[in-house]
């Protein structure tokens, strides 16, 4: 278990605090809907405030329309990228669906070995990682000023 008091416990804590959020595509509002990224962007507003960058509209397909990767993209200009190996409870986890297609999919580790994300059809939720999880891992980030 992570301890609520450091950086990372503070990440893994804002996270569970969304859990039962229902999936609603673009949303990121605790209690009320939220898709992945909504649930990363809320987890970001819990431990920093204001949001760094607007997010524009995206489809909920856009990542099989060959938009390239921008999703690890956007994450790294707000985020410090990590080798997915080293990734840790509190870093951002981000997934491919399919080999040849870009990241689409994020979470946040929040144990070693369970991720809490959001997806279509079903409230924000902590799995288990893993072994289908981890061959489509894809990147890891860590919140700013979190240790690494």
């Amino acid at each position: 278990m992570t301890d609520a008091r450091t950086p990372r416990g503070r990440v893994v804590a804002a996270a569970r605090g969304w859990l039962g959020t229902p999936y609603h595509h673009q949303a990121s509002l605790r209690g009320v809907g939220c898709d992945c990224l909504g649930l990363v962007r809320g987890v970001w507003r819990d431990l920093y405030g204001k949001e760094p960058e607007q997010m524009p509209a995206y489809s909920p397909y856009w990542a099989q329309q060959g938009s390239g990767e921008t999703l690890a993209l956007a994450a790294e200009r707000h985020l410090r990228p990590l080798d997915p190996r080293d990734a840790r409870p509190g870093d951002v986890l981000l997934f491919r669906w399919r080999g040849h297609l870009p990241a689409a999919h994020c979470a946040v580790l929040v144990e070693p070995d369970r991720i809490l994300h959001a997806h279509d059809g079903a409230a924000v939720s902590e799995v288990a990682f893993t072994g289908w999880w981890r061959r489509h891992l894809s990147h890891a980030f860590a919140f700013p000023e979190i240790d690494l």
